[in-house]
């Protein structure tokens, strides 16, 4: 499967991928400014390993008396990987995603030379507060980047490679890459606190990366058996101005033919109908399920998918 997408230059399409880049890297290098460099989190990736390296250098280079610039060092490693990864794995990164990470080590070292590394923000101890700021601002912008269908690179190709060569799981994979990169910093700075704070950072990271994908959805699906499926239809036909779908179905204990309607609606809309479910058939079976994301006529466009 190709990872590269191709907008005509200049159109509005264009301009939308491009600004989501933009901004996502903006927003990315910001959360590692000024709430995870400074109190050396390693939270896992490149610059998981750059701000090792950076901090382990301090003092090394006269020309860089406080370490190799993070954004620097990220994006000598991203480079190399991404090369290797086309070698490997064909042409999955395109333009967008160098230009992705090329903004993302621009912005973070210019970041750094305007506000300086040491706490900008003056948060002194309070640590967990920059691993759950940092971790939001981080997430955010990798699924600003992901919405321009563009790839982080970085370790993710580290896990593509080794998924290629042993067929295990590439979620479970990146986990593993991530978490390896935590513990050399625990290794290099000898500080248990630090994977601790790095964990709950890559937590918060693909928490906010989903919402940012998806959406925070409001919708509930309802999967419901009852005898008194027509007014049922009805109520979400007419009162709700919703559609739905009735599926023959057979009990499975007592094998006799039911009528299952599945819909999806609001979370207003839901407890209207669970409501009148309960007045005209108390004996129904009703699930109910949060929609991750609902898509077509009546709830979102499916181009905005």
């Amino acid at each position: 499967m190709s990872f590269i997408t191709k907008e005509k230059i200049f159109t509005r399409e264009w301009f939308k991928v491009y600004s989501l880049i933009v901004v996502g890297t903006f927003i990315m290098a910001a959360g590692f400014v000024f709430f995870i460099n400074p109190y050396r989190i390693v939270p896992g990736g490149v610059y998981g390993i750059a701000i090792v390296i950076h901090y382990l250098t301090e003092g090394v280079f006269p020309f860089w008396p406080s370490g190799i610039p993070i954004g620097l060092l990220g994006l000598s490693m991203d480079i190399p990987l991404t090369l290797i990864g086309m070698k490997i794995l064909g042409p999955r990164f395109g333009v967008k995603t160098v230009v992705g990470f090329v903004l993302t080590a621009v912005f973070m070292d210019m970041l750094t030379y305007f506000v300086g590394q040491d706490d900008p923000l003056h948060l002194g101890d309070q640590v967990l507060l920059a691993s759950v700021f940092g971790g939001v601002m981080i997430g955010f912008g990798l699924g600003l980047i992901f919405r321009s269908r563009a790839t982080s690179g970085g370790s993710d190709i580290i896990a593509m490679i080794i998924n290629k060569y042993t067929g295990l799981p590439l979620g479970q994979l990146m986990i593993i890459v991530d978490s390896t990169i935590v513990l050399v910093g625990l290794a290099a700075f000898g500080d248990w606190k630090i994977p601790l704070f790095s964990w709950i950072v890559i937590y918060i990271v693909g928490k906010v990366v989903d919402i940012t994908l998806r959406g925070i959805s409001y919708e509930k699906t309802m999967i419901i058996v009852s005898d008194s499926f027509e007014d049922i239809r009805q109520k979400i036909i007419v009162d709700l101005k919703r559609g739905g779908t009735i599926i023959n179905a057979q009990g499975l204990y007592s094998k006799g033919n039911k009528k299952l309607i599945y819909t999806n609606v609001s979370r207003r809309e839901y407890q209207m109908l669970k409501d009148f479910i309960h007045k005209v058939d108390p004996k129904a079976f009703v699930t109910v399920i949060d929609a991750n994301e609902v898509l077509g006529e009546g709830f979102k466009p499916l181009k905005e998918g």
